[in-house]
């Protein structure tokens, strides 16, 4: 193998090792480092979609989408953040008896919660900000249009997406672990995080963002009336838009984005350190 590149054995050490530390964290650190995490996901999104915004064609809009959106995950690789989707590998660290169920539940419940904090505080802040504004209002009529679309998806719909998009999300991840050097981590994260976006893919940390900020910018007049003029969003729809309606998508997303990781560590795990396949 290259200098550059660890192999899927010395990877799995690594995503194990990895795991093992973050169970040993302070609550305070998960939460601290969840919070990072969370504004780094909301500011790749928002970026995301202020790139998409004014382009009419859906697959290109959400190419052009998902190009921007692997800033996020970059960030939190490289400068530090603790992600509940790519937290779910600590499966691996479970698996080889490393750490306990109890453990990884400890991690896993407050970094879900430092990144919904994260996520919030930068909606708020880009509101503040006025940066919603672009194109007349055009910017604040895509986040309710997104945000709509989100809660209207059925339980089973958003949880199968969920589980689609951490499958990348993950492999995403562990392909990080792979690469020993900053731009080979960087093109081992934007390929598939491009991918889950671009394919439409639900992601529990971005809809921390996508969906608060359309619940806040239904309460704009001039967003509300561009969202009815550009995607005939009307007034029954902005009034079903609320934190049920978010806690409705985000709560089956977070069990999809589970299956997904549990899934690919699981085989992953199974594949390159299990002794019974590995005799």
């Amino acid at each position: 193998m290259s200098n550059n590149f660890n192999n899927q054995i010395e990877t799995a050490d690594l995503v194990i090792q990895a795991g093992i530390n973050k169970a040993k964290m302070s609550i305070l650190k998960m939460l601290l480092l969840g919070v990072l995490a969370g504004a780094f996901i909301a500011l790749g999104a928002h970026a995301a979609t202020m790139a998409m915004h004014g382009v009419s064609n859906v697959g290109l809009a959400r190419f052009v989408a998902g190009c921007v959106f692997p800033t996020g995950l970059i960030l939190i690789v490289i400068v530090g953040g603790e992600l509940y989707t790519g937290n779910c590998l600590m499966v691996e660290a479970l698996c080889k008896g490393e750490i306990t169920p109890v453990r990884w539940l400890r991690n896993l419940i407050p970094v879900w919660i430092g990144n919904l904090v994260g996520s919030v505080a930068i909606v708020g802040l880009l509101f503040t900000a006025n940066a919603f504004n672009y194109s007349d209002g055009a910017l604040g009529a895509l986040a309710i249009k997104t945000a709509v679309g989100k809660t209207a998806l059925p339980f089973g719909t958003a949880l199968a997406s969920g589980i689609l998009c951490n499958i990348l999300v993950c492999a995403a991840v562990i392909g990080a672990f792979a690469a020993k050097d900053v731009v080979g981590k960087i093109f081992a994260i934007w390929f598939p995080i491009m991918a889950f976006i671009t394919a439409g893919f639900e992601h529990c940390v971005a809809n921390m963002y996508y969906i608060p900020a359309g619940i806040l910018a239904a309460l704009n007049p001039a967003y509300a009336a561009k969202a009815g003029e550009l995607y005939g969003i009307g007034p029954e729809a902005l009034a079903s838009l609320d934190w049920l309606a978010f806690l409705g998508n985000v709560i089956p997303v977070t069990i999809g984005n589970t299956i997904g990781g549990v899934l690919i560590g699981l085989v992953l795990y199974g594949a390159y350190k299990s002794k019974r396949l590995n005799a």
